[in-house]
């Protein structure tokens, strides 16, 4: 297809940087598509436009990953490999943060309602569920435990479907790029308000402390899904290849989801203890 053509898999490994602008094409071609072919149920449609556009470059990388286990024996020497994949997945997945962030901002606030109609509601949800006065400690268990779930159909999706984990992940993207998206536009409004906005400098300082409050330790929690959902899909591709029996491959897994839930773990602390800090804002999204 055409879109699959734009990069390929040994081109998305050794430019990682040039995945932040096929994010920001596909996020654009999904969210006008779903808009105009099924305006209903744009915001779910969208997603998945993104993430299929996404699964032939994912799916020949992992089978690459998965052969690099067997031939190479240093565990470091793969963890290093495995950094290269994980690498352009960040900035696939920084591109259609911005992308859509921009487009949530921007465009008509009737379009907007309705592509990111879903994405509000789960924000909305998530709030419900984590505010209301719970201390420190009780917020970082919520927290924490909702992000090993995410994990955890992270890692049982890339398993079960290959590369199922970047629908999830590609899903997260919406959201935070709605939370972005309101956090700037509320700014925007009580700024304007209070002094109006007359330069480009607070444009940017607010887009700029709006994507710092989230993606401080947004990127520690997104790099932890991939990582899990890497371990998975080697597994889900070993399977296929009846590599299964090889140590080496299951030995790689295991270190990849241990890894993942130490980045789990220090995503949770920063969202709890440190964001709040450096970035102090209401609410939780």
């Amino acid at each position: 297809m055409v879109l699959e053509s734009l990069i390929s898999p040994l081109n998305a490994k050794n430019n990682p940087w040039k995945l932040f602008f096929i994010g920001c094409v596909y996020s654009i071609i999904g969210l006008f598509l779903s808009y105009i072919v099924f305006k209903e149920i744009s915001g779910f449609l969208m997603v998945f436009l993104i993430s299929i556009a996404t699964v032939p470059l994912i799916y020949q990388v992992i089978k690459n990953e998965e052969q690099l286990d067997i031939e190479i024996k240093s565990e470091w020497k793969i963890l290093k490999e495995h950094s290269k994949v994980l690498s352009f997945l960040m900035f696939f997945f920084t591109g259609v943060v911005v992308s859509l962030t921009i487009a949530y901002v921007f465009l008509p606030v009737d379009m907007v309602e309705t592509v990111f109609e879903i994405q509000s509601t789960a924000i909305q949800d998530v709030n419900n569920n984590v505010s209301g006065g719970l201390a420190k400690v009780g917020l970082f268990k919520a927290i924490f435990l909702n992000n090993l779930k995410v994990l955890f159909f992270c890692l049982i999706f890339s398993f079960l479907y290959g590369v199922g984990a970047i629908f999830i992940l590609t899903w997260n993207a919406s959201v935070v790029a709605v939370a972005m998206g309101n956090l700037i536009k509320t700014k925007l409004a009580v700024l304007s308000a209070s002094f109006g906005l007359s330069n480009l400098a607070s444009y940017l300082t607010i887009t700029s402390f709006s994507f710092m409050r989230y993606m401080s330790h947004g990127f520690i929690e997104i790099l932890s899904y991939f990582v899990a959902g890497l371990a998975g899909s080697i597994i889900s591709v070993a399977v296929i290849k009846h590599n299964l029996e090889n140590e080496a491959v299951l030995y790689d897994a295991l270190d990849l989801i241990i890894v993942s839930l130490v980045l789990l773990l220090v995503g949770a602390i920063f969202e709890v203890y440190v964001t709040p800090l450096l970035f102090p804002t209401y609410g939780y999204a």
